[in-house]
C-alpha cells in the first residue's frame, strides 16, 4: 500500500467514532441520502453489491432494507467495525479496492461512494471490478466532480491538515477531482458498455444556513439545467457479454 493511501487508512481510522455525525444526521443525511439514492437507481433492487470505500455501512444498510444484500470493502478497520455492527445482513473486509480479493463474477453490482477520489489507480479499481462482476452486471460510482466550487478544496483540507482540525476528509490525500470526459474516459478503457455520466448535487452539507435551504429548493433545477454547478459526478456502467 502507498504511504498516501496508509495516510487515508489512519485518517479514517482516526474519524470512524464521528463519521456518522457527518453523514447520518441533519444536513449530512439529506445530502448522503440524496446522492445514494441516486447511485442505488443504476443497480438491480436486488442482488449481491460490493460496496468500494463501505465507511460505516450507510449504503449497504440502505440497499438491505431493499431486499438485497452485500460485502462491504474499506481501508479502514474502525470503519469495517462500526459497519458490522450496521449491517448484520452484510459481511465486511479490510482492503484496498485497487486489488479485490474475490473470486470472478462474484457480484450482480459494485458501488462506491465519496471514495473514488481517493483512488490513485484508477483503472485497475475499474478493471478489478469488471472481474467481479457477474455478466449484465453493473456499476457505479459517485465522486466529487472538478468545477469552480471543488478547485478550492484541496487548499482548504491542507490547511485542516496542518491546523489539526478533526473532520472527516480534511487533510491533504492528494484526491483526484474528475469531469464528465475523463470519467467516461476511464469507463470506456476499462471495458464497460453503455457508460453513463452525471451531475448530481447542489445542496452539499458544507453549506451554512440560510444558504443550505437555499441551495436544497433549487437543487432539482440546477441538476437539471445548469449541471455543472453540482459537485458531485455519478457515473455508471455495464459488463455486456
Amino acid at each position: 500500500m502507498s504511504a498516501t493511501l496508509q495516510k487515508v487508512q489512519l485518517h479514517y481510522d482516526e474519524v470512524a467514532d464521528i463519521y456518522d455525525d457527518r453523514y447520518n444526521k441533519n444536513r449530512g443525511r439529506f445530502y448522503y441520502e440524496h446522492i445514494s439514492r441516486q447511485v442505488m437507481e443504476c443497480i438491480p433492487k436486488k442482488g449481491l453489491i460490493l460496496d468500494l470505500g463501505c465507511g460505516t455501512g450507510l449504503f449497504l444498510n440502505a440497499y438491505e432494507k431493499r431486499e438485497g444484500s452485500g460485502i462491504g470493502l474499506d481501508l479502514s478497520q474502525g470503519m469495517v467495525r462500526r459497519a458490522t455492527t450496521r449491517c448484520p445482513s452484510s459481511d465486511f473486509v479490510v482492503g484496498n479496492a485497487e486489488l479485490l480479493p474475490f473470486r470472478e463474477e462474484s457480484f450482480d453490482a459494485v458501488c462506491s461512494i465519496l471514495a473514488f477520489s481517493y483512488v490513485k489507480k484508477p483503472l485497475d479499481l475499474l478493471s478489478e471490478s469488471k472481474r467481479v462482476l457477474r455478466h449484465g452486471g453493473s456499476i457505479a460510482v459517485c465522486t466529487l466532480g472538478k468545477n469552480l466550487l471543488t478547485k478550492g478544496l484541496p487548499a482548504i483540507y491542507t490547511m485542516a491538515e496542518v491546523m489539526k482540525m478533526r473532520r472527516i476528509g480534511m487533510g491533504s490525500f492528494g484526491e483526484r477531482y474528475y469531469d464528465e470526459q475523463e470519467i467516461r474516459a476511464l469507463f470506456e478503457d476499462a471495458g464497460f458498455n453503455d457508460v453513463q455520466v452525471k451531475r448530481c448535487s447542489f445542496a452539499h452539507l458544507n453549506l451554512v444556513e440560510p444558504l443550505f435551504g437555499i441551495a436544497r429548493k433549487i437543487e432539482p433545477f440546477v441538476e437539471e439545467k445548469v449541471p455543472h454547478l453540482a459537485y458531485n459526478i455519478i457515473a455508471s456502467g455495464i459488463k455486456s457479454g
